[in-house]
């Protein structure tokens, strides 16, 4: 039996998958969706709404009661107070402490409540900075996406005139060796050919940079096999231009996060002059403490008679001058009880309330609140700015896709008169009646004109989608 050998069958197998995996060409819903996953810009927002749920733990943390305990070892040399005694003592020991403490706040003017408020208007905030963020990476996307279509166009424009010139050149070198047209004809071919080349050198210079561009917001680090497929349409299929300018702006007033941001910030300022102003107002702590002591040193546990020095005079007797005696007697020294007995034996509580009362801080508090009332009234100017921002854009927008709309019509009109010119002058030229000159002219403003109507529509695609966005409509769809 004849053995198959299946090494080339895998290495073409494998070469065919390396071309697909190379051809592969974007959407536009690709690229954005690669680049919200993937952008650095977007990355570091999402870090900055961890830090706000952070901040909220925070603040719920000032209602729970703090919890701390403490231990102490200390060696005392000389004389020393025994800290389980009170007894001041001559000689080398150790000590041991240990101690809890409970404190929690009673009152304190709101400060908490209003401190948690702020922490989740901070979460909303953070959150809506980066759907901001993720639109204009969005928009960003979709501009640079659409250049890189144009430039492709363009290319493919550019290449479709230099074939046409070189086989007018081709058909030109015949007709100048059969004497039909002055060789003077075939040098202005040869020119043109010359600068369709550069043409489309450049055309593909600005295709490589457009592309560069793209896979730079997209974070891909290979771009030269990169590429993007034409999905998009130069139609209105919302029929957003159906509706009127103030139309939009009312939409745009309810959806657009900037609007949302200055909102949410105004609310953060309010609550940040209501914390201020509880400085004012007096403080109630409660507190509960445990703690015990264990010592180290020898105790007293008896007394026996100085047997050298029985008795010792500690008086007499008024008129008779008789001494008074008291017997002498000394300490027996034992061992110390065991550190569980005295652990238990020697620990002591204490529990209460603090309260404080501000009276004067140095204008501290005061200053607080007077920088707070400045931040509101900033916040709300900002309000209202980008509220006349919004309305600025939105009408610019409007009147920009109306722009857009006219000029891609107008370039498609002058196309269709361009192309019968050109159409014309390729007859007459071809007859004798009119020479390379005015050929060629004609042939430039043709692709002019083609280049026009590229231009103008993705210019206009883009200036839909964007008054589509102020309107609320996703320039993807989830």
């Amino acid at each position: 039996m004849k053995k198959i050998n299946y090494i080339p069958f895998v290495i073409i197998l494998l070469f065919s998958l390396s071309i697909q995996a190379q051809t592969k060409q974007w959407t536009l819903e690709e690229c954005i969706k690669y680049a919200i996953d993937n952008n650095i810009s977007i990355k570091q927002t999402e870090l900055d709404t961890k830090t706000a749920d952070i901040d909220k733990k925070g603040a719920i943390g000032n209602f729970i009661p703090s919890l701390n305990s403490n231990a102490n070892h200390s060696w005392n040399i000389g004389l020393n107070q025994d800290p389980t005694t009170g007894l001041l003592r001559n000689q080398t020991t150790q000590y041991s402490s240990f101690g809890v403490g409970v404190g929690f706040d009673i009152y304190k003017g709101l400060q908490n409540q209003n401190t948690l408020r702020r922490a989740n208007l901070s979460i909303v905030a953070a959150r809506y900075q980066l759907t901001k963020m993720q639109e204009d990476v969005a928009l960003n996307v979709a501009n640079a996406f659409l250049q890189v279509l144009f430039n492709k166009e363009n290319l493919k424009v550019q290449q479709e005139q230099r074939a046409i010139n070189e086989k007018q050149l081709s058909r030109s070198e015949e007709l100048v060796k059969a004497g039909s047209v002055p060789k003077g004809d075939l040098l202005d071919i040869k020119a043109t050919v010359a600068s369709d080349s550069q043409r489309v050198v450049a055309a593909e210079n600005s295709l490589l940079i457009s592309k560069l561009s793209l896979a730079q917001l997209l974070q891909l680090k290979e771009f030269y096999d990169f590429d993007v497929t034409d999905n998009t349409s130069a139609k209105d299929e919302n029929n957003i231009l159906a509706q009127t300018p103030i139309a939009v702006y009312d939409k745009a007033k309810e959806q657009r996060t900037e609007l949302k941001i200055a909102k949410t910030n105004l609310e953060i300022s309010e609550k940040n002059l209501a914390i201020a102003k509880g400085g004012f107002q007096p403080t109630l702590q409660g507190f509960y403490n445990i703690n015990t002591r264990i010592s180290y040193a020898d105790v007293i546990s008896g007394f026996v008679p100085n047997l050298s020095n029985p008795t010792s005079v500690i008086g007499f007797v008024e008129g008779t001058s008789q001494n008074v005696l008291s017997p002498n007697s000394i300490p027996v020294l034992g061992s110390s009880p065991t550190f569980k007995d005295q652990f238990i034996d020697n620990k002591g509580q204490s529990f209460g309330v603090q309260l404080a009362i501000p009276i004067f801080n140095g204008w501290s508090v005061r200053n607080n609140v007077e920088r707070s009332k400045v931040s509101l009234e900033k916040s709300k100017i900002a309000v209202e700015q980008e509220e006349l921002t919004l309305q600025r854009n939105v009408y610019t927008a409007f009147t920009d896709a109306k722009g857009g709309l006219n000029a891609y019509e107008s370039a498609l009109s002058a196309l269709e008169a361009r192309q019968e010119a050109y159409n014309y002058a390729k007859e007459k030229y071809a007859v004798g009646m009119m020479n390379s000159f005015d050929f060629n002219q004609s042939q430039t403003l043709y692709t002019v004109a083609q280049s026009e109507v590229l231009r103008t529509k993705y210019d206009y695609i883009f200036k839909i989608k964007i008054l589509e966005f102020y309107f609320g409509i996703p320039i993807i769809k989830n």
